[in-house]
This record gives C-alpha cells, structure tokens and sequence, in this order.
C-alpha cells in the first residue's frame, strides 16, 4: 500500500492562477467545484508509483495548477516534497494532506477541497472503499490504478448512482491496466466502419518487471475469487445492458497469429472487462462488438511455461500460509530501479475488422508498470482538470471519460498510437 501524510486542507498555499482553462466551464453540473482549493489530489504519493506520479506533475505540469500531495504519513510526504524542491524550488510549499485510508473524516476533507483525487493506494478493494465514497458524496472525480475487477464491481453497485447525482466521474484503470488497451480498441475502432459489427483483438507484449504494490493487489485478486465472481454477479443485477446492441468480451483460446509471428496466450486481467464497458457506453462501436485479450508470446514453450506458473500462483494464493510466504517476497514500495525502467518496454497491437475492412494499430511505450503508468496517471488527472472533455458522471472508464483528449495528450508525452497496416 501506498502512503503518505500531512494536515487537512482549508484552502491553497499556492496563490498562483496562471493556468489559462475555464475552470468553471469544465466544472459542469458540479456547481462549486471549481472554487475548491486544489485542481487534483495525488493520494498514496510516497508509494512507488506514487512518487513516480508526483515527480511526473512537478515536472510537467502547467504553471498555476493547484496540486497537493496526500497519504498517511507527514514524514514522508515532507521528504517527498524537499526531493521535489530540490530540483524545483517553486515547490517547497507544495500542499501536504494527511488522511488513512480508514480515516472517514480526513478522506471526506480531501474530497470537498479537491476537483480531482488520484490514488495509488491499493489493493483497492481493502483500501480504495472509503475515498471513492468520499469523492462519489463530494461531486469529485476520483482516479486509481486499480486493476481488480471485483473492486471496480463494488464499486459501480455502491457509488455509482450517487455518483451520477453529484457529477463525480470514478475511473478506475488509469495506468497501463488499462489506458493502452482500453483507449487503444477506441483508436481502433475510429480506423473502422461506422455502423457495422466489429471484432478487435489485442495482443500485449512487454518485457518489464513489477512493483511490490502491483503484486500485492494480484495476489489480493487471485485469493478473493469467490468474492470476484459474487462482485460480478451483483453488478450484473444492477447494470443496465444497452438496447438493441450489444458489446462482449469473452475469454479467447490460445493460437497461434502468423500474422503477429506470436503465440496468443488469453489473459485474464480488468482490460477486457474495461473495454467492454467502454463500448456498451459508446455507439460508435457498432452494433455488435467483441474484444478479446491476450499475452503475444514468441516461443510456445515460453507461452505454455508462463500459463503453468501463473496457474501455480493462483493456487499459491489460495492457501494463506502459502499466499504470507508470496507477500514477504516482494513487499509493497519495492520495485524495479531506474536503471532497469530505462529498458523496459510494451507494446500492445490491435487486429481489427469490420465491414470488409482489417487494420493493424499499435499502442507502445517505455516502461508500462512505473514510468509510463505515471504518465498515464498524472496525464489523465490533467485532462479531467483542465480539457475539454465528455460531460459524463458516475463510473466510466478511461475512453469515456477522457477518449480522444487524453490520447492526444499521451501522444504528446511520447506514447504512440498508429496505424500500422490497413485492407
């Protein structure tokens, strides 16, 4: 878990207003969100990810926008900021606000001074519950990383609606699970016929290592898969389904793509789940749409060796001696050094087809757990402060909430999105 700390927030330290967007016109139906004191919260902001995060918005972010650091620990978050201040000295009065995750009180404080919360601190559905309601009762928008779908389940069936009273937008997936693949199959489906049924595969490579965080929220989703299922089941007694259309993502079978030169290994992760709520939300995909999720592995017995270990790990962490011995491993706040970031990499390509048309696409980038996770964090914090984005509310995801707007914006930052071949 991440963590971080300070005092509660009254008002901004920082008086500068130089940031040129209308705040008040992208507040919409928020009402006075716009007069709050911070433009976004970044909770959890000495965890791994978390630090990454901040450093990316000390560096990038544009003058005048109101940011603070949040989590539970004020020592921590005061060296985070001196580690800011010393490259950027405009920073040693950054905002500090100290909450635990199970501190009701300080989390709603945060909420009501923020327009925007961006928490790392998972796994999220032992630590994600009481911010999300905090922000869902505030009309704030609430971003996390979380790739657990039985938190993202929990959440829509708890928060949603009151969340579309508020005008707060919750949404989950806002690091490598899963902004490549989620706005990737909506780069995709703009490269295709409208109208027409559409059928999109995704195909993952990558050669980086993980945090102690991300493994922590996967044993966490691995242990609890009676829970997951019961998670799915309550939301699908919920959730509306759209009419006279539909949007799937069913779990493929392993195959070989001469096309790709890779053996396609299905992988269950959030994504799929994060685009098919994607495109029950949009039109544009079409009348029938199917998305399917795999690892693009070279080498059959790297593919078959990969498959049998995860399955070892999923019944590792199911017995709880087993599941302690795992955690000690790696623990939460480790992670892969710069070094070792520097020469990470992913790349996520998309076989699309509609309408007599294929096409090729690709999403690709450096480090996809850390470095570009960060990114894509603080880049679509940004872009739900400050652009011109879909006046939504309620649990989204990425490509609803931001979609084209947040895709310009990584592909400014150095994220690419192409179109590789197209018949």
């Amino acid at each position: 878990m991440g963590d971080g700390g300070a005092r509660r927030g009254n008002g901004p330290r920082d008086g500068s207003r130089e940031v040129t967007q209308d705040r008040a016109a992208k507040a919409g139906a928020r009402g006075g969100s716009s007069q709050r004191a911070y433009d976004i919260v970044l909770y959890g902001a000495t965890g791994f990810v978390g630090v990454l995060t901040a450093g990316y918005l000390a560096e990038h972010a544009p003058k005048g926008l109101r940011w603070a650091l949040a989590g539970r620990s004020l020592p921590k978050l005061k060296r985070l900021r001196d580690q800011l201040a010393a490259d950027r000295p405009e920073l040693a009065n950054l905002p500090l606000l100290q909450a635990a995750a199970d501190d009701r009180a300080a989390l709603r404080d945060i909420a009501d001074h923020a327009r925007v919360v961006a928490t790392t601190v998972g796994p999220y559905v032992t630590y994600g519950q009481e911010l999300v309601a905090a922000c869902a009762e505030a009309g704030t928008d609430c971003l996390d990383l979380s790739g657990e779908p039985e938190f993202v389940d929990l959440t829509y069936v708890r928060h949603d609606a009151r969340a579309r009273e508020t005008g707060a937008r919750l949404v989950h997936a806002c690091g490598f699970d899963s902004v490549p693949h989620d706005l990737g199959v909506l780069f995709t489906v703009g490269q295709l016929p409208d109208g027409v049924p559409l059928r999109i595969d995704g195909y993952v490579s990558t050669n980086a290592r993980f945090s102690g965080g991300t493994f922590a929220s996967a044993l966490t989703a691995f242990s609890r898969g009676q829970q997951t299922l019961e998670a799915a089941r309550d939301r699908r007694r919920h959730e509306p389904r759209p009419v006279g259309r539909r949007a799937y993502a069913p779990l493929g079978r392993p195959h070989f793509s001469g096309e790709l030169g890779a053996w396609g290994v299905p992988l269950p992760t959030v994504d799929p789940q994060i685009v098919q709520q994607s495109a029950r939300a949009l039109a544009r995909y079409g009348p029938d749409f199917r998305y399917r999720h795999y690892a693009a592995v070279r080498r059959l017995p790297v593919a078959v060796g990969g498959a049998a270990a995860l399955g070892t790990l999923v019944a590792a962490a199911q017995l709880p001696p087993a599941r302690r011995w795992l955690s000690d491993r790696l623990q939460p706040g480790d992670g892969p050094d710069k070094e070792r970031r520097d020469r990470s990499w992913f790349s996520v390509r998309f076989v699309g087809e509609g309408g007599g048309e294929r096409v090729y696409t690709e999403v690709a980038g450096g480090d996809p757990g850390y470095d570009e996770t960060a990114k894509m964090f603080a880049e679509a914090a940004m872009c739900l402060a400050l652009d011109d984005v879909p006046a939504t509310a309620g649990q989204v995801t990425p490509a609803v909430a931001m979609g084209d707007a947040l895709t310009d914006r990584l592909r400014a930052a150095g994220i690419t999105f192409r179109v590789a071949a197209k018949r």
